[in-house]
């Protein structure tokens, strides 16, 4: 199962699933808001032979190409989130504009089989003085929170961190996945951004 937010990413899934020895189902849960999102992009290099799929990918603000905030150094990594598809991209915007370089962002490509070495290797860094968060635009009842919460706590432990419970920002339970209403998605979905990385103008 995986939420694919770079089309490389999404082109190593397929060609992933097509050279394995052996079968297995494939889901992918992507918007098709992301293939005219202006940040979801690849470079041609992304797509060469000697890259693969990742799992996880981390914060894009390590990377000097995306000109993205300079984030402190790990020990001063205040909030750690955890995420999957396009929310990322929110989120990404949401911290440029509060200038807030103390919150970094993991995105979860793969869902299921869970990734837990791999994320444990990222969490790790930030274990120390950071909190950890799952974040999703779906209601708390709904996307894959009820999956990941448990995946994401048994790696916090594994690694041996203090803190070994991920906390959710998201919308509250609900039994429709949307609100009929653009003024009041708007709201909800500002009120998740800035839980986050807080007061946006």
């Amino acid at each position: 199962v995986i939420n694919c937010t770079t089309p490389a990413n999404y082109f190593h899934a397929l060609r992933r699933q097509m050279h394995r020895d052996f079968r297995k189902p494939l889901i992918i849960m992507t918007p098709k808001s992301l293939l005219r999102h202006k940040q979801c992009v690849s470079s041609l290099e992304d797509f060469t032979k000697n890259k693969t799929f990742h799992r996880i990918l981390i914060d894009r603000a390590y990377d000097k190409n995306f000109n993205l905030i300079k984030l402190k150094e790990d020990k001063k990594i205040k909030k750690v989130i955890v995420c999957s598809g396009k929310i990322y991209f929110d989120l990404v915007e949401a911290r440029e504009r509060t200038k807030n370089n103390k919150v970094v962002f993991i995105r979860l490509e793969q869902i299921y089989p869970f990734p837990v070495k791999k994320l444990g290797q990222e969490l790790k860094r930030y274990m120390k003085n950071a909190d950890f968060y799952w974040c999703q635009e779906e209601p708390k009842n709904m996307g894959a929170w009820n999956t990941t919460k448990y995946f994401i706590d048994r790696t916090l432990d594994i690694i041996g961190s203090d803190n070994k419970k991920v906390e959710y920002i998201g919308r509250r339970p609900s039994a429709s996945t949307a609100t009929g209403n653009l003024n009041k998605h708007l709201a909800q979905q500002k009120e998740i951004l800035e839980k986050v990385v807080g007061k946006i103008n």
